[in-house]
């Protein structure tokens, strides 16, 4: 971890160093949710709400994944551009120093300008909250940030998935960005307004529903008996990562050196 603080520090020199260009994609990183969500808020206008859920329950769900995404889009964006490591030949540089190649290639790159997008999904939970009749307590805090720290594995997960792809497909593919952007759309909203094989696939494959809708419930009273255990359900997140990591790893014992 010293290493990878190290990494971090550097890389974050380096992008200010243009000061003006780097507020000014923070700032437009900011704007960018906030045209999502004023879409939100007009359909909401329009509607009045969503099959039982009112506009600041799903705006509350719209901050935790978008706070999640920002946080994973910043810090784990080298396993997003993983491709270009592979294209140049520089992962072979990787391969021979002693440290792993996750912390390596997680400080290959962070996008510091998405503190913009993360700025914005903080006003957009505070004005939630603060519009909810939520009594809070210890549990409820802790599945509040147990749901955006699981969000943050996940999005690390997904992007982990889509870099070990490269060591066959070389270039990345775009198809990845379904289960990122496309992930980040669908679980702004509460998992039950889908299908049910959305909510199967989003719960036991990529498990989106355990981080922002069982614990949702829970914080907005919505449960019935043994609702303590919905405050376990990000625990799920965490877990996703442990394949993702095997997966890696099995990519790279395939890996086939650029020989340059």
């Amino acid at each position: 971890m010293k290493l990878y603080f190290q990494y971090l520090v550097i890389l974050f020199k380096s992008q200010v160093q243009y000061r003006t260009s780097f507020w000014l994609l923070t700032l437009g990183q900011f704007f960018i949710p906030f045209s999502i969500f004023a879409g939100l808020y007009f359909l909401f206008e329009r509607f009045g709400q969503i099959k039982d859920w009112n506009f600041y329950e799903v705006a509350l769900c719209f901050a935790v994944i978008h706070m999640a995404f920002a946080i994973s889009e910043c810090f784990a964006r080298g396993f997003d551009a993983f491709s270009s490591l592979v294209v140049a030949g520089d992962f072979d540089r990787l391969l021979v120093r002693p440290r792993s190649t996750v912390v390596q290639v997680l400080g290959s790159k962070f996008e510091f300008t998405r503190f913009g997008r993360l700025v914005q999904s903080i006003i957009v939970l505070v004005f939630a909250v603060s519009n909810l009749p939520i009594e809070w307590t210890v549990l409820k805090g802790v599945a509040l940030f147990l749901m955006i720290a699981s969000g943050v594995f996940i999005f690390t997960g997904i992007y982990m998935l889509a870099a070990t792809l490269c060591f066959w497909t070389i270039q990345g593919l775009e198809v990845a960005n379904i289960f990122t952007d496309g992930g980040r759309e669908m679980a702004q909203y509460p998992l039950n307004i889908y299908h049910k094989w959305v909510s199967r696939f989003f719960t036991f494959v990529i498990p989106f529903g355990c981080v922002n809708y069982f614990p949702l419930l829970y914080i907005l009273g919505k449960t019935s008996a043994n609702s303590d255990l919905y405050v376990l359900t990000p625990l799920a997140g965490f877990i996703f990562i442990l394949p993702c990591l095997l997966v890696w790893q099995f990519g790279v014992r395939r890996y086939r050196s650029t020989g340059s």
